[in-house]
C-alpha cells in the first residue's frame, strides 16, 4: 500500500515526491514544475498566465518590431519569419516548459486580460536566468518592473534558486533601471551578440537574501 504523506504528495522514485504536477527532488533540492501546473501570477496592474501555443498568433503581431527586439539575444531571427512565433513556441519554449527547465508567462493588463502584451521567462538550464519583452505600445509605464518582481519571487521562493543572473546591452537603459531598482549588482562587462549587432553588455546578479532584503527596504 502506498503511504500518502500529510501534505497529499506521494513518493514516485528515490528521493522524489510528487504533489499534483510538482516534483520535489529531495531535501534542499530545486522544485520541478510541469507545464500543466505552472501557476498564474498577478501584480498591481498585470495578470501573468503560462504561455500556450494559442498565444502564437498574438505574439506574431506584436513581437517583430525593431524597438522590441533590438536588444534581445541574437538567437532571435531578424527579419522575423512569418511563422516565427509558432516555431519558437513549438520547438523551444513549450518543450522547455515540459522538461521543467523553462518557465514562460504571457503578460496581460488586468483591464484587458484576454490581450497578450508581452512575455517573461525564467530558465534554470542557462547561465542567464531571466528574459522578457514588452510590446512597444506599453513601454515606459513601469509594467515590466512589476512583472520582474513577481518573477524574482517565483525564482527564489517557489523554485528555491540561490542566485538570479541576467544580461543586458549597456544601451538598454530601461532594462538597466529594473536591475538597479531591484537591488541587483553589476558583476561583469563584455561584448555580446544582440539582434542589433555586437554590443557592450552587462551581467547583473542578485542572491535570494539580497532580494529579500531589497523587498524589506521598499
Amino acid at each position: 500500500m502506498t503511504h500518502i504523506p500529510s501534505d497529499g504528495s506521494r513518493k514516485i522514485g528515490h528521493g522524489i515526491r510528487q504533489q499534483g504536477g510538482i516534483e520535489f527532488l529531495g531535501p534542499g533540492a530545486v522544485i520541478r514544475y510541469h507545464r500543466c501546473m505552472l501557476p498564474d501570477g498577478e501584480t498591481e496592474r498585470l495578470v501573468l498566465r503560462p504561455l500556450a501555443f494559442e498565444d502564437a498568433e498574438r505574439i506574431q503581431q506584436i513581437f517583430p518590431h525593431w524597438e522590441v527586439v533590438r536588444y534581445l539575444n541574437r538567437i532571435v531571427p531578424w527579419p522575423y519569419p512569418a511563422n516565427g512565433a509558432q516555431h519558437y513556441l513549438k520547438e523551444v519554449a513549450l518543450p522547455g516548459m515540459e522538461r521543467g527547465e523553462e518557465f514562460h508567462w504571457t503578460l496581460r493588463l488586468k483591464s484587458d486580460p484576454q490581450l497578450v502584451i508581452g512575455t517573461i521567462t525564467l530558465r534554470t538550464s542557462k547561465e542567464v536566468h531571466r528574459g522578457f519583452w514588452l510590446g512597444s505600445s506599453w513601454h515606459g509605464q513601469g509594467l515590466m518592473m512589476e512583472a520582474a518582481a513577481w518573477a524574482n519571487d517565483f525564482w527564489f521562493e517557489t523554485l528555491g534558486q540561490p542566485v538570479l543572473r541576467v544580461d543586458k546591452a549597456v544601451d538598454n537603459r530601461a532594462s538597466r533601471r529594473i536591475s538597479e531598482k531591484q537591488g541587483m549588482r553589476l558583476v561583469a562587462v563584455q561584448d555580446k551578440e544582440y539582434v542589433a549587432g555586437r554590443l557592450p553588455s552587462e551581467t547583473w546578479e542578485i542572491t535570494a537574501e539580497e532580494w529579500r532584503a531589497c523587498k524589506r527596504r521598499s
